[in-house]
Protein backbone atom coordinates (compact mmCIF):
# COMPACT_ATOMS: atom_id res chain seq x y z
CA UNK A 1 0.00 0.00 0.00
CA UNK A 2 1.44 3.56 -0.93
CA UNK A 3 2.15 6.20 1.37
CA UNK A 4 -0.64 8.33 0.03
CA UNK A 5 -3.31 5.50 0.89
CA UNK A 6 -2.00 4.56 4.26
CA UNK A 7 -2.15 8.45 5.28
CA UNK A 8 -5.86 8.58 3.77
CA UNK A 9 -6.63 5.08 6.04
CA UNK A 10 -5.27 6.82 9.19
CA UNK A 11 -7.13 10.67 8.41
CA UNK A 12 -10.04 8.50 8.33
CA UNK A 13 -9.70 6.59 11.20
CA UNK A 14 -9.07 9.55 13.06
CA UNK A 15 -11.99 10.92 11.81
CA UNK A 16 -14.53 8.26 13.21
CA UNK A 17 -12.76 8.35 16.41
CA UNK A 18 -13.24 12.26 16.71
CA UNK A 19 -16.48 11.66 15.55
CA UNK A 20 -17.54 9.14 18.02
CA UNK A 21 -16.14 11.04 20.64
CA UNK A 22 -18.05 13.97 19.42
CA UNK A 23 -21.59 12.04 19.71
CA UNK A 24 -20.57 10.78 23.25
CA UNK A 25 -20.18 14.41 24.75
CA UNK A 26 -23.07 15.45 22.77
CA UNK A 27 -25.74 13.13 21.64
CA UNK A 28 -27.50 15.81 19.55
CA UNK A 29 -25.25 17.47 17.14
CA UNK A 30 -26.92 20.06 15.05
CA UNK A 31 -25.30 21.96 11.74
CA UNK A 32 -26.36 24.96 13.25
CA UNK A 33 -24.56 24.84 16.55
CA UNK A 34 -21.64 23.38 15.20
CA UNK A 35 -21.03 22.88 11.42
CA UNK A 36 -17.75 20.94 11.16
CA UNK A 37 -18.92 18.83 13.51
CA UNK A 38 -22.02 17.76 11.76
CA UNK A 39 -20.52 17.70 8.86
CA UNK A 40 -17.88 15.35 9.96
CA UNK A 41 -20.56 13.08 10.98
CA UNK A 42 -22.45 13.28 8.71
CA UNK A 43 -19.45 12.68 5.97
CA UNK A 44 -18.57 9.23 8.45
CA UNK A 45 -22.29 8.45 9.44
CA UNK A 46 -22.04 4.45 8.08
CA UNK A 47 -19.11 3.67 9.99
CA UNK A 48 -20.39 5.90 12.88
CA UNK A 49 -23.69 3.80 13.11
CA UNK A 50 -22.32 0.26 12.66
CA UNK A 51 -19.76 1.10 15.23
CA UNK A 52 -22.52 2.18 17.56
CA UNK A 53 -24.77 -0.53 17.37
CA UNK A 54 -21.99 -3.12 17.11
CA UNK A 55 -20.48 -2.11 20.42
CA UNK A 56 -22.78 -0.34 22.47
CA UNK A 57 -26.27 -1.63 20.94
CA UNK A 58 -27.36 2.17 20.88
CA UNK A 59 -28.92 3.84 17.25
CA UNK A 60 -27.36 7.15 15.53
CA UNK A 61 -29.42 8.91 13.25
CA UNK A 62 -28.12 11.84 10.70
CA UNK A 63 -30.24 13.82 8.98
CA UNK A 64 -28.41 15.42 6.55
CA UNK A 65 -31.24 17.34 5.10
CA UNK A 66 -32.52 18.52 8.32
CA UNK A 67 -29.00 19.08 9.40
CA UNK A 68 -28.63 16.81 12.58
CA UNK A 69 -27.21 14.11 14.36
CA UNK A 70 -29.23 12.00 17.43
CA UNK A 71 -27.56 9.24 19.21
CA UNK A 72 -30.15 7.32 21.01
CA UNK A 73 -28.29 6.60 24.17
CA UNK A 74 -29.79 4.13 25.94
CA UNK A 75 -28.52 2.91 29.67
CA UNK A 76 -28.50 -0.77 31.10
CA UNK A 77 -29.71 0.86 34.56
CA UNK A 78 -31.59 3.85 35.22
CA UNK A 79 -28.95 6.92 36.40
CA UNK A 80 -29.76 10.41 37.99
CA UNK A 81 -25.90 11.23 37.39
CA UNK A 82 -26.62 13.43 33.87
CA UNK A 83 -29.99 15.32 34.77
CA UNK A 84 -31.47 17.84 32.07
CA UNK A 85 -30.09 21.46 33.57
CA UNK A 86 -31.11 25.08 32.98
CA UNK A 87 -29.89 27.21 30.08
CA UNK A 88 -29.92 30.67 32.64
CA UNK A 89 -26.89 31.15 34.26
CA UNK A 90 -27.29 29.01 37.24
CA UNK A 91 -26.99 25.80 35.39
CA UNK A 92 -29.04 23.96 38.48
CA UNK A 93 -30.63 20.52 37.47
CA UNK A 94 -34.12 20.64 36.13
CA UNK A 95 -36.61 19.69 39.44
CA UNK A 96 -39.81 17.87 38.97
CA UNK A 97 -41.93 20.63 37.91
CA UNK A 98 -39.68 21.68 34.97
CA UNK A 99 -39.43 18.23 33.87
CA UNK A 100 -42.91 18.36 33.70
CA UNK A 101 -43.45 21.09 31.84
CA UNK A 102 -40.81 20.38 29.39
CA UNK A 103 -42.79 16.91 28.83
CA UNK A 104 -45.83 18.97 28.56
CA UNK A 105 -44.15 21.55 25.92
CA UNK A 106 -43.03 18.86 23.74
CA UNK A 107 -46.39 17.20 23.59
CA UNK A 108 -48.21 20.63 22.52
CA UNK A 109 -45.42 21.59 20.49
CA UNK A 110 -46.62 18.09 17.96
CA UNK A 111 -49.43 20.17 16.93
CA UNK A 112 -48.07 23.31 15.50
CA UNK A 113 -45.46 24.14 13.35
CA UNK A 114 -45.68 27.63 14.54
CA UNK A 115 -46.81 28.94 18.10
CA UNK A 116 -46.72 31.99 20.50
CA UNK A 117 -45.55 31.27 24.00
CA UNK A 118 -49.15 32.74 25.14
CA UNK A 119 -50.71 30.04 23.20
CA UNK A 120 -48.07 27.67 24.23
CA UNK A 121 -48.67 28.32 27.73
CA UNK A 122 -52.83 28.08 27.37
CA UNK A 123 -52.24 25.04 26.13
CA UNK A 124 -49.94 23.57 28.98
CA UNK A 125 -52.61 24.86 31.64
CA UNK A 126 -55.73 23.09 29.71
CA UNK A 127 -52.86 19.63 29.59
CA UNK A 128 -52.10 19.83 32.92
CA UNK A 129 -55.92 20.07 34.09
CA UNK A 130 -56.18 16.82 32.51
CA UNK A 131 -53.76 15.09 33.50
CA UNK A 132 -54.24 13.12 36.20
CA UNK A 133 -51.55 13.76 39.26
CA UNK A 134 -49.87 16.29 37.62
CA UNK A 135 -50.60 20.14 39.19
CA UNK A 136 -52.23 22.80 37.52
CA UNK A 137 -50.04 25.24 35.78
CA UNK A 138 -50.77 28.89 37.16
CA UNK A 139 -48.78 31.69 34.61
CA UNK A 140 -49.98 34.41 36.59
CA UNK A 141 -47.04 33.07 39.33
CA UNK A 142 -43.71 34.20 38.42
CA UNK A 143 -42.33 30.88 40.13
CA UNK A 144 -44.47 28.75 37.01
CA UNK A 145 -43.25 30.96 34.48
CA UNK A 146 -39.93 30.87 35.37
CA UNK A 147 -40.16 26.74 35.43
CA UNK A 148 -41.89 27.17 31.75
CA UNK A 149 -38.77 29.77 30.34
CA UNK A 150 -36.27 26.56 31.89
CA UNK A 151 -38.27 24.26 29.98
CA UNK A 152 -38.55 26.25 26.46
CA UNK A 153 -34.83 27.46 26.81
CA UNK A 154 -33.88 23.66 26.86
CA UNK A 155 -36.24 23.17 23.79
CA UNK A 156 -34.47 26.23 22.16
CA UNK A 157 -31.13 24.58 23.27
CA UNK A 158 -32.04 21.29 21.28
CA UNK A 159 -33.05 23.07 18.47
CA UNK A 160 -36.74 21.86 18.58
CA UNK A 161 -38.20 25.46 18.74
CA UNK A 162 -36.45 28.43 17.06
CA UNK A 163 -37.12 32.06 18.43
CA UNK A 164 -38.30 33.89 15.22
CA UNK A 165 -40.10 37.05 16.92
CA UNK A 166 -39.41 37.94 20.33
CA UNK A 167 -36.83 36.37 23.39
CA UNK A 168 -38.12 33.80 25.38
CA UNK A 169 -36.70 35.64 28.71
CA UNK A 170 -39.17 38.39 28.40
CA UNK A 171 -41.84 35.73 29.67
CA UNK A 172 -40.06 35.94 33.21
CA UNK A 173 -41.48 39.53 34.23
CA UNK A 174 -44.44 39.72 31.51
CA UNK A 175 -47.53 37.11 30.85
CA UNK A 176 -48.42 38.59 28.03
CA UNK A 177 -44.69 38.78 26.22
CA UNK A 178 -45.02 38.30 22.62
CA UNK A 179 -42.44 35.56 21.61
CA UNK A 180 -43.20 33.70 18.30
CA UNK A 181 -41.35 30.11 17.62
CA UNK A 182 -41.15 27.87 14.51
CA UNK A 183 -41.34 24.24 15.67
CA UNK A 184 -39.65 21.09 14.42
CA UNK A 185 -41.48 18.78 15.17
CA UNK A 186 -39.59 16.06 14.15
CA UNK A 187 -36.88 16.77 16.48
CA UNK A 188 -39.11 17.34 19.30
CA UNK A 189 -39.78 13.11 18.80
CA UNK A 190 -36.16 12.88 18.52
CA UNK A 191 -35.49 13.89 22.01
CA UNK A 192 -37.20 10.79 23.41
CA UNK A 193 -34.51 8.27 23.86
CA UNK A 194 -36.08 4.86 24.89
CA UNK A 195 -36.33 1.91 23.04
CA UNK A 196 -40.00 2.01 22.97
CA UNK A 197 -42.08 4.63 22.60
CA UNK A 198 -45.11 5.92 25.02
CA UNK A 199 -47.72 5.10 23.12
CA UNK A 200 -46.79 1.81 22.82
CA UNK A 201 -46.35 0.45 26.29
CA UNK A 202 -48.12 -2.46 26.58
CA UNK A 203 -51.03 -2.29 29.74
CA UNK A 204 -49.99 -5.69 30.94
CA UNK A 205 -46.22 -4.39 31.34
CA UNK A 206 -47.50 -0.95 33.17
CA UNK A 207 -50.82 -1.24 34.90
CA UNK A 208 -54.01 -1.01 33.48
CA UNK A 209 -54.58 1.58 31.01
CA UNK A 210 -50.55 2.63 31.19
CA UNK A 211 -50.87 3.63 34.83
CA UNK A 212 -48.03 2.00 37.36
CA UNK A 213 -44.76 2.56 39.41
CA UNK A 214 -42.03 5.13 37.63
CA UNK A 215 -40.17 1.90 38.02
CA UNK A 216 -42.49 -0.11 35.77
CA UNK A 217 -42.76 2.57 33.64
CA UNK A 218 -39.05 3.23 33.29
CA UNK A 219 -38.69 -0.63 32.56
CA UNK A 220 -41.37 -0.73 29.56
CA UNK A 221 -39.73 2.19 28.29
CA UNK A 222 -36.34 0.82 28.07
CA UNK A 223 -37.44 -2.65 26.88
CA UNK A 224 -34.56 -3.96 24.81
CA UNK A 225 -36.10 -6.93 22.71
CA UNK A 226 -32.73 -7.84 21.01
CA UNK A 227 -31.34 -9.65 24.27
CA UNK A 228 -34.78 -11.42 24.28
CA UNK A 229 -37.12 -11.71 26.87
CA UNK A 230 -37.71 -14.77 29.36
CA UNK A 231 -35.79 -17.04 27.77
CA UNK A 232 -32.66 -15.11 26.25
CA UNK A 233 -30.13 -17.61 24.16
CA UNK A 234 -26.44 -17.60 24.58
CA UNK A 235 -25.68 -15.38 21.77
CA UNK A 236 -28.33 -12.70 22.79
CA UNK A 237 -26.62 -12.98 26.81
CA UNK A 238 -23.04 -12.38 25.25
CA UNK A 239 -24.83 -9.75 23.24
CA UNK A 240 -26.00 -7.89 26.39
CA UNK A 241 -23.39 -8.13 28.11
CA UNK A 242 -20.83 -6.72 25.43
CA UNK A 243 -23.68 -3.72 24.94
CA UNK A 244 -23.72 -3.01 28.64
CA UNK A 245 -20.20 -3.35 29.46
CA UNK A 246 -19.06 -0.98 26.86
CA UNK A 247 -22.28 1.47 27.50
CA UNK A 248 -21.02 1.33 31.12
CA UNK A 249 -17.29 2.21 30.17
CA UNK A 250 -18.65 5.12 27.44
CA UNK A 251 -21.28 6.73 30.04
CA UNK A 252 -19.37 6.03 33.84
CA UNK A 253 -15.78 8.23 34.10
CA UNK A 254 -14.48 4.88 36.07
CA UNK A 255 -16.44 1.28 36.35
CA UNK A 256 -15.20 -1.03 39.16
CA UNK A 257 -15.16 -4.33 38.69
CA UNK A 258 -17.02 -5.07 42.17
CA UNK A 259 -19.78 -3.17 40.75
CA UNK A 260 -20.25 -4.96 37.85
CA UNK A 261 -22.99 -8.21 37.08
CA UNK A 262 -21.58 -11.51 37.11
CA UNK A 263 -22.32 -11.24 33.39
CA UNK A 264 -20.18 -8.25 32.79
CA UNK A 265 -17.97 -9.40 34.98
CA UNK A 266 -17.60 -12.63 33.18
CA UNK A 267 -17.52 -11.45 29.85
CA UNK A 268 -14.47 -8.83 30.66
CA UNK A 269 -12.97 -11.59 31.79
CA UNK A 270 -13.16 -13.34 28.83
CA UNK A 271 -10.21 -13.67 26.10
CA UNK A 272 -12.94 -12.67 23.58
CA UNK A 273 -14.55 -9.58 25.53
CA UNK A 274 -10.87 -8.11 26.47
CA UNK A 275 -10.11 -8.41 23.05
CA UNK A 276 -13.52 -6.40 22.43
CA UNK A 277 -12.85 -3.80 25.00
CA UNK A 278 -9.73 -2.96 23.42
CA UNK A 279 -10.82 -2.64 19.79
CA UNK A 280 -13.54 -0.11 21.03
CA UNK A 281 -11.39 2.01 22.67
CA UNK A 282 -8.66 2.25 20.16
CA UNK A 283 -10.85 3.05 17.34
CA UNK A 284 -12.84 5.31 19.61
CA UNK A 285 -9.57 7.43 19.89
CA UNK A 286 -9.71 6.32 23.75
CA UNK A 287 -6.97 5.22 26.31
CA UNK A 288 -8.03 2.01 28.01
CA UNK A 289 -6.57 1.57 31.74
CA UNK A 290 -6.97 -1.51 32.70
CA UNK A 291 -6.33 -2.19 36.68
CA UNK A 292 -7.16 -4.90 39.23
CA UNK A 293 -9.95 -2.90 40.86
CA UNK A 294 -11.59 -1.66 37.33
CA UNK A 295 -11.35 -0.09 33.88
CA UNK A 296 -11.10 3.57 33.21
CA UNK A 297 -11.61 5.12 29.47
CA UNK A 298 -9.34 8.18 29.30
CA UNK A 299 -10.05 10.42 26.03
CA UNK A 300 -7.03 12.25 25.72
CA UNK A 301 -8.40 15.35 24.37
CA UNK A 302 -11.87 15.65 26.64
CA UNK A 303 -14.15 15.53 23.45
CA UNK A 304 -16.01 13.15 24.92
CA UNK A 305 -17.20 14.28 28.45
CA UNK A 306 -19.57 17.19 29.23
CA UNK A 307 -17.82 17.91 32.48
CA UNK A 308 -14.30 17.90 34.11
CA UNK A 309 -12.90 16.86 37.17
CA UNK A 310 -10.54 18.31 37.98
CA UNK A 311 -11.93 21.64 37.13
CA UNK A 312 -12.13 24.74 38.79
CA UNK A 313 -15.46 25.92 36.93
CA UNK A 314 -17.75 25.58 39.98
CA UNK A 315 -16.81 26.18 43.76
CA UNK A 316 -18.23 22.28 44.69
CA UNK A 317 -15.36 20.92 42.10
CA UNK A 318 -12.57 22.99 43.83
CA UNK A 319 -13.70 21.82 46.97
CA UNK A 320 -14.50 18.71 45.97
CA UNK A 321 -10.29 18.56 44.88
CA UNK A 322 -9.42 19.71 48.21
CA UNK A 323 -11.31 17.18 50.25
CA UNK A 324 -10.59 14.43 48.17
CA UNK A 325 -6.92 14.46 49.76
CA UNK A 326 -8.15 14.48 53.07
CA UNK A 327 -10.17 11.33 52.06
CA UNK A 328 -7.51 9.09 50.82
CA UNK A 329 -5.14 10.04 53.50
CA UNK A 330 -7.37 9.63 56.37
CA UNK A 331 -9.17 6.92 55.35
CA UNK A 332 -12.99 6.71 55.53
CA UNK A 333 -14.01 10.08 57.72
CA UNK A 334 -17.78 10.92 59.00
CA UNK A 335 -19.91 12.95 57.16
CA UNK A 336 -19.36 15.52 60.53
CA UNK A 337 -16.15 15.48 59.92
CA UNK A 338 -16.27 16.38 56.04
CA UNK A 339 -19.10 19.48 56.61
CA UNK A 340 -16.14 20.85 59.43
CA UNK A 341 -13.35 20.37 56.70
CA UNK A 342 -15.35 22.46 54.46
CA UNK A 343 -16.29 25.29 56.94
CA UNK A 344 -12.41 25.64 57.77
CA UNK A 345 -12.15 26.01 53.74
CA UNK A 346 -14.54 28.77 53.69
CA UNK A 347 -13.05 30.82 57.27
CA UNK A 348 -9.62 30.52 55.41
CA UNK A 349 -10.84 31.94 52.38
CA UNK A 350 -13.62 34.21 53.44
CA UNK A 351 -13.86 36.10 50.01
CA UNK A 352 -14.10 32.47 48.40
CA UNK A 353 -17.43 30.75 47.41
CA UNK A 354 -19.65 33.78 48.85
CA UNK A 355 -22.76 31.43 48.09
CA UNK A 356 -21.78 29.24 51.34
CA UNK A 357 -20.08 31.94 53.29
CA UNK A 358 -23.28 31.51 55.57
CA UNK A 359 -25.02 29.39 58.53
CA UNK A 360 -24.73 26.29 57.34
CA UNK A 361 -22.53 26.49 54.62
CA UNK A 362 -20.11 24.32 55.27
CA UNK A 363 -22.73 21.60 55.12
CA UNK A 364 -23.70 22.75 51.93
CA UNK A 365 -20.13 23.00 50.31
CA UNK A 366 -19.29 19.32 51.52
CA UNK A 367 -22.64 18.10 50.29
CA UNK A 368 -22.27 19.82 46.79
CA UNK A 369 -18.21 18.22 46.75
CA UNK A 370 -19.10 15.05 47.84
CA UNK A 371 -22.20 15.17 44.79
CA UNK A 372 -19.34 15.67 42.72
CA UNK A 373 -16.27 12.89 44.03
CA UNK A 374 -19.58 10.39 43.99
CA UNK A 375 -20.14 11.37 40.20
CA UNK A 376 -16.90 10.95 39.41
CA UNK A 377 -16.31 7.24 41.19
CA UNK A 378 -14.02 8.64 43.68
CA UNK A 379 -15.65 8.88 46.90
CA UNK A 380 -18.79 6.97 48.17
CA UNK A 381 -20.70 7.37 51.09
CA UNK A 382 -22.09 4.67 53.28
CA UNK A 383 -24.31 5.53 56.46
CA UNK A 384 -22.37 8.32 58.24
CA UNK A 385 -19.03 7.60 56.37
CA UNK A 386 -17.84 9.12 53.44
CA UNK A 387 -14.63 6.66 51.82
CA UNK A 388 -12.35 7.74 48.75
CA UNK A 389 -12.70 4.61 46.09
CA UNK A 390 -9.63 3.42 44.03
CA UNK A 391 -9.44 5.63 41.20
CA UNK A 392 -8.91 8.83 43.81
CA UNK A 393 -5.49 7.77 44.14
CA UNK A 394 -4.72 9.17 41.38
CA UNK A 395 -5.29 12.51 42.86
CA UNK A 396 -3.12 11.99 45.49
CA UNK A 397 -0.91 15.25 46.70
CA UNK A 398 2.69 14.33 46.52
CA UNK A 399 3.94 16.11 49.46
CA UNK A 400 7.49 15.21 48.50
CA UNK A 401 10.62 13.82 51.05
CA UNK A 402 11.95 16.06 53.19
CA UNK A 403 15.83 16.19 53.18
CA UNK A 404 18.33 16.94 55.77
CA UNK A 405 21.44 17.98 55.13
CA UNK A 406 24.48 16.79 57.85
CA UNK A 407 25.67 19.82 59.76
Amino acid sequence: MSSLANQLVRAEKEEIARAIRTLLGRPLVSRRSDPAAFDLIRKRRRPLIQWFDYFCGWRLVVEPREGYARLVKVRTEPSATRPARRRRASRAPFDRRRYTLFCLCAAELLTSPVITIGMLAQRVVQAAAVEADVPVFDPVKSAERVALVDALKLLEHHGAITVMDGATDSYLDDEGAKVLYRVDTTRVIRLLAAPVPPSRIAAGAAGEAGSGTLGELTAALSAESRYGADEPTETQRNLRARHSLVRRLLDEPVVYRADLTSAESGYAASLTGRRILRRAAEEAGFVLEERAEGFLLIDPDGTATDTRFPDDGSHAKVAALLLLDLLVSAGPITARRLHAEAGGLLRRFPQWAKAYQSDGGGARLAADALEVLTMFGLARRTGDRVAALPAAARYRVDRGTAVQEDA
